[in-house]
């Protein structure tokens, strides 16, 4: 959407609101009135800036600004849809009255309800900002597979993903991250993509402590929406020139921890896991050779293998994991709709809001994110850092 257009459309969003709240906020506390239309005026003003030079040619705004902006996005968010529900109630209760006769107290209604939306937005808000801030906590994880040889019972995968780093999301909060999840010594970490949200030149060295993480396997990586809007493939360079492994469409095959040297072919299959990755499920529409296929990441696969794990930004391409014979797919993207009522549309969208679920004999894991996008706002969907435990099935802890 141009920045013109969106800016348009926020200013008529807050004039509806604030003609919808102020003049029964003022029938009950004049001075409230004063400060709920000064706060719909600078969130109208603010709520374009983090956009600027993002949407149009122009130089974009200060960090300072950007956070205004952002934050006001997340308030007003909770705002519209407040304002829009307290509508459809007193619309609802006018039918009761009405069909039923009932008898209603008209203007003491619309005076508190019209109160209590920027009240219960604002304390959304403050909430959700304090869980968006916070680093991630641990969820722990248990897949219980289907023949899993004995090799890989336990094995441990730490999952981060949709970090966003950008303008609230830098330098000291990705370590943080990364101090955690080293804690866990993870057999592999994947980074199941939208990493960025800005280009190599402005952000590399607020990603640069990714370099540190540490696991017995490695990092590996797959690309998410935004990096395509970031500029993709300089991020796979920085990316891979930091040491983490970018997997486009393909895999690596990862030994069983203290397995015996295997004797036959056999016992080499039954001592490797493959770990595949494919680009976003959207990556065409950037480059065509980015097309997603988990058939494609398993090409050259030892067919004996069949421990087989794939990392894949969207939920969407379940699918086709599936179909290529994958057991596990692990997930992000959805953020598990970082805050209500957003939640409510991402299964317009994808199979999968958040959590474990089987898809036929493969399952799926949907990470709610690891850090947040645009407003720094969690509210009903806490972030995450995923350690996933594969285990043998009927043996989960």
């Amino acid at each position: 959407m141009p920045l013109r257009s969106f800016s348009i459309l926020a200013a008529l969003l807050h004039l509806y609101a604030g003609l919808r709240l102020v003049p029964a906020i003022f029938s009950a506390s004049p001075f409230a009135a004063v400060v709920v239309a000064l706060a719909l005026a600078v969130s109208a003003i603010a709520m374009p800036l983090p956009f600027v030079g993002l949407w149009s040619s122009h130089r974009q705004v200060s960090r300072g600004w950007q956070w205004l902006g952002l934050l006001a996005m997340g308030w007003f968010s909770s705002m519209i849809v407040l304002t829009l529900a307290r509508d459809a109630g007193l619309l609802l209760a006018w039918a009761a009255q009405a069909a039923a006769g009932l008898a209603i107290d008209w203007p003491r209604s619309q005076r508190w309800t019209a109160v209590a939306v920027p009240l219960l937005a604002t304390a959304t808000s403050v909430v959700g900002f304090f869980n968006a801030r916070r680093t991630a906590p641990v969820k722990r994880v248990d897949v219980p597979i289907k023949g899993l040889p004995a090799a890989f019972h336990g094995f441990t995968i730490a999952q981060l993903s949709d970090l966003h780093v950008g303008p609230t999301i830098r330098r000291g909060y990705i370590q943080r991250i990364v101090d955690r999840v080293n804690k866990l010594e993870a057999d592999a970490i994947a980074i199941t993509g939208d990493l960025v949200d800005g280009t190599v030149a402005a952000l590399a060295q607020h990603i640069a402590p990714l370099a540190g993480l540490k696991a017995r396997h490695g990092t590996f990586v797959v690309t998410g929406n935004h990096e395509y809007y970031a500029g993709a493939h300089a991020w796979i360079d920085e990316l891979r020139r930091l040491g983490l492994k970018v997997l486009m469409n393909e895999h690596v095959l990862l030994g069983a921890s203290g397995a015996a040297a295997a004797q036959n072919d056999e016992e080499m299959d039954n001592a490797t896991l493959v770990l595949a990755g494919v680009t976003d499920f959207h990556a065409a529409h950037f480059d065509a050779a980015h097309a997603s296929s988990p058939e494609a990441a398993l090409a050259g696969a030892p067919s004996g293998a069949t421990t087989r794990v794939l990392l894949a930004h969207q939920p969407r391409s379940a699918p086709a994991a599936a179909a290529a014979g994958f057991q596990l797919q692990l997930s992000g993207h959805t953020h598990g709709g970082q805050f209500f009522p957003w939640n409510l549309f991402v299964p317009l969208q994808q199979p999968f809001t958040a959590g474990l679920h089987a898809l036929g004999d493969m399952w799926v894991y949907t990470s709610r994110g690891t850090g947040y996008w645009g407003p720094p706002k969690r509210f009903g969907a806490p972030s995450e850092i995923t350690l996933v435990r594969l285990v043998i099935a009927g043996q989960a802890r």
